[in-house]
């Protein structure tokens, strides 16, 4: 298909999600940056949506990928076989979480990850009631989104799931939700979509006191924050807190499509008994993205990666102040630049593309938050200027 044929079919077949896509046209990609067709390349900033953390293309993630698919690609994921990617990549993964995370349950995505984990805590407890929080997102499918704390998001698909109640971030009134009704507590210990508002210490830790005396499961969505981007393996690590439940995606499959939550063998014990198969997958665990995941985490590790998120964090904070800049909050390369008001967000998102062909973003909650999360391997001559050219732009819509 020529490149005017593809154009063509985007804006004719591939169905829109909203009615001003950007269209920019992508030939390739390598590192940090995206490649169009009129010879442009774009910083990706934002690594996909915290997906490319290891830049894109990454080789060593390549590579496992083309030998994996050379060997196998699809076949029944869960059941009777033994496959090495799933195998390998689990067993990494436990070695690396604490002892009461010792199994992995694979899926293809974040949200179906958030959706196992509501189910298995319910089947575990034996409960129907959860507690959640506003700005807080986990997802689009009916039984993510009713766990999701934005009603303009909620609204057109109600009535959604019942028995979830919802608190503010960060307040204290949660403990009374908690009760011997809950089958879980759903949270990110970073919100993300919400605005990039890292948790108070002291508060998670109480909300993991609680839950421990109502016998409520405690599930931390990492989706966004895991896998180095806050400078450890998992944001719940700076905090001490251990979930029950810990669900993953984006960054995990090292730019293949993968999920996946972590528990014990107590609790997963659920999905294999009343009735057997109770809750399964045609293409979680695919071969190819276990084998890319495997390959990513390796990098990750070896290359000491998820210590560029803190001087990423730091460079940010020394650069970005000024004109138009209220806050820069968040943790590692998972950080939200707060802005003054929605309008100069969105001209400062619009200039940067433009004129700088750097590609930023904000959050699906807050349109006053210029979301900032680059590739861990970007180099710090690029991260300085880069940082620099969104500092004079905001400044620069301040003053328009």
């Amino acid at each position: 298909m020529s490149q005017d044929a593809s154009r063509d079919a985007f804006y004719r077949h591939v169905a829109q999600t909203s009615d001003a896509p950007l269209g920019l046209e992508i030939t390739g990609a390598d590192g940090v940056f995206l490649r169009t067709r009129d010879g442009r390349e774009i910083i990706d900033f934002i690594s996909g949506i915290a997906v490319s953390s290891l830049g894109h293309g990454h080789p060593e993630v390549v590579r496992a990928v083309q030998e994996q698919a050379a060997r196998h690609m699809h076949v029944m994921v869960y059941g009777e076989l033994i496959q090495r990617p799933q195998s390998s990549l689990a067993a990494r993964l436990a070695s690396l979480l604490p002892e009461t995370l010792d199994r992995i349950y694979f899926v293809n995505s974040g949200t179906e990850a958030n959706e196992a984990a509501l189910k298995l805590a319910k089947k575990h407890t034996g409960r129907h009631r959860f507690v959640a929080f506003r700005d807080g997102y986990h997802g689009d499918t009916q039984g993510s989104l009713s766990v999701t704390g934005r009603d303009v998001y909620r609204t057109p698909y109600e009535p959604l799931l019942p028995g979830v109640d919802f608190c503010s971030f960060n307040d204290p009134a949660v403990m009374e939700l908690i009760t011997d009704e809950v089958a879980a507590v759903i949270m990110e210990p970073i919100q993300s979509e919400g605005g990039i508002i890292p948790a108070d210490p002291a508060w998670l830790a109480g909300i993991r006191e609680r839950c421990t005396e109502t016998g409520s499961l405690l599930i931390f969505d990492e989706i966004q924050s895991g896998f180095g981007r806050t400078g450890r393996l998992f944001a719940f690590e700076h905090y001490g807190v251990v979930p029950d439940i810990l669900t993953m995606a984006k960054a995990m499959g090292g730019g293949m499509p993968l999920g996946a939550l972590a528990s014990s063998t107590r609790i997963f014990r659920a999905f294999m008994y009343d009735p057997p198969l109770n809750h399964v997958t045609t293409f979680g665990g695919h071969p190819v993205s276990c084998a890319a995941a495997d390959a990513a985490l390796h990098v990750l590790l070896r290359d000491g990666l998820m210590e560029r998120a803190a001087n990423i964090e730091q460079t940010a904070r020394k650069i970005l102040k000024g004109r138009g800049i209220v806050e820069v909050r968040g943790m590692g390369a998972m950080l939200g630049l707060q802005l003054a008001d929605a309008d100069i967000t969105r001209k400062t998102v619009a200039y940067c593309l433009k004129e700088h062909s750097i590609l930023l973003g904000w959050t699906l909650h807050s349109d006053t938050l210029v979301r900032l999360a680059p590739p861990l391997v970007i180099d710090d001559d690029l991260l300085e200027q880069t940082l620099i050219k969104i500092r004079d732009a905001v400044a620069m819509q301040g003053r328009s």
